[in-house]
């Protein structure tokens, strides 16, 4: 829901689905962040002009989230368990969708993606846990 023609936190929905195509319950997303990953090279030739190469690295990021039961936990625990089993890890996708100023909606897959659990949550009394996963993916592409 946009606020005078900008977008704002609440505009964004973020979906986690695994690779048997179920979705990975989050609890409460409180935050996203995305970027863009490359590696650049500047070349420069002897006439002493300057070219500038990009080459394109994917797309990580981080989500954070107030716990609501332990779906993180135990995926997490699951693909370590996997790791000393000698298992493959799979990719996961993530779809993120907004919605636009103008009332339109943008959606992006993320392909590949790879999870890290940065940080369970600190447990304390009169508080809630905040948790934070990142992220690696080897694409994002426009879906709408």
């Amino acid at each position: 829901m946009p606020q005078q023609g900008y977008s704002i936190g609440r505009d964004v929905t973020i979906a986690v689905i695994l690779p048997d195509g179920t979705p990975l319950r989050l609890g409460k997303v409180t935050g996203f962040m995305a970027k863009q990953d490359t590696t650049d090279q500047r070349i420069k030739p002897l006439d002493g002009t300057t070219d500038n190469l990009r080459f394109y690295d994917g797309w990580s990021g981080n989500f954070k989230l107030e716990r609501r039961g332990p779906e993180l936990d135990n995926y997490f625990e699951q693909l370590e368990r996997n790791y000393y089993a000698g298992a493959d890890e799979p990719q996961a996708t993530m779809q993120q969708t907004i919605v636009e100023p103008g009332g339109g909606v943008s959606q992006f897959r993320y392909e590949r993606v790879l999870l890290k659990f940065d940080d369970p949550g600190e447990w304390s009394a009169d508080k809630s846990v905040n948790q934070a996963v990142s992220f690696m993916a080897g694409r994002r592409i426009k879906q709408a």
